[in-house]
């Protein structure tokens, strides 16, 4: 009879999910799990999610980054670059996102933190989509602009809501494309636009915000009505995102605060009037 040796700690499970553990100790923790069903489902959850993650980005990661781009670019850029891999890696290993995104507004005193924990995982999901798609000069989308209709076909379906990309050519952007991506308990939708220039921005949407969207309404530093934007950052991965009703919209760039902010406030006004 299979005995547990040692208390099980979280450690222990996201350690079993990424296969990180001796075989004695996965007995012992298996054994584990065969009472507790509610660990069990958490593990095999885990397990789908890191399936989906290496099935999406192991193409990605393993192809090297040109030489000529890292010839090219400073010592801060190369370690930037090599910065947003490794975060990416983090996800691939283990589902845990360590980036530890900074928000910038933070809630007036006696109220909830809100997105601070309720949104962050979305918001970590979108800046790592937007390092690891954006700098992809063949992959970028997986369905273009061009196709806009079979996209927003897609997307929808997929969604179960629909997925209109915001107008944003008056500003400058010019839809490239989208596709779909895992969020934290189903798909999500990734738009790509991009400036004459080439810069690209993202915009990220979930709808799986129900349980955050209390929290999230609650947040000072709103534009607009009582929706509350919120700015993070981390490396050159600047992220202006919200919370309205069950959808949570993420727009990252590598361009500074100013310009998210416009832009943001451009998508909230066209997004609003269709919600």
């Amino acid at each position: 009879m299979n005995t547990v040796q040692s208390p099980i700690t979280e450690a222990d499970l996201h350690a079993l999910a990424d296969g990180q553990l001796a075989e004695g100790r996965v007995r012992e923790i298996e054994a584990y799990l065969a009472t507790h069903p509610d660990d069990a489902r958490r593990v095999a959850a885990w397990r789908a999610q890191n399936r989906d993650l290496h099935g999406l980005f192991d193409g990605v990661a393993d192809e090297p980054i040109p030489t000529g781009l890292l010839r090219a670019a400073s010592p801060v850029a190369r370690w930037t670059l090599w910065r947003l891999a490794a975060s990416v890696a983090l996800v691939l290993a283990g589902g845990v996102l360590g980036w530890g995104l900074r928000g910038e507004i933070a809630a007036p005193p006696g109220q909830a933190p809100g997105f601070a924990g309720a949104g962050a995982g979305f918001v970590q999901r979108a800046a790592v989509a937007h390092a690891v798609f954006v700098p992809d000069q063949r992959r970028a989308v997986e369905i273009d602009g061009v196709h806009e209709d079979q996209l927003v076909t897609w997307l929808s379906k997929r969604m179960g809501s629909a997925m209109n990309p915001p107008r944003l050519q008056a500003l400058g952007y010019t839809l490239e494309g989208g596709r779909l991506l895992p969020g934290g308990a189903g798909p999500v939708a990734q738009f790509m636009y991009r400036d004459s220039a080439g810069t690209r921005l993202t915009l990220y949407v979930s709808n799986e915000m129900r349980a955050a969207t209390s929290s999230g309404r609650a947040e000072g530093g709103s534009l607009h009505g009582g929706t509350a934007f919120r700015f993070a950052r981390e490396g050159d991965v600047n992220v202006f995102y919200w919370i309205d009703g069950p959808f949570g919209y993420a727009l990252s760039s590598f361009s500074g605060r100013a310009e998210l902010e416009r832009v943001s406030a451009e998508v909230y006004r066209q997004i609003g009037h269709s919600r």
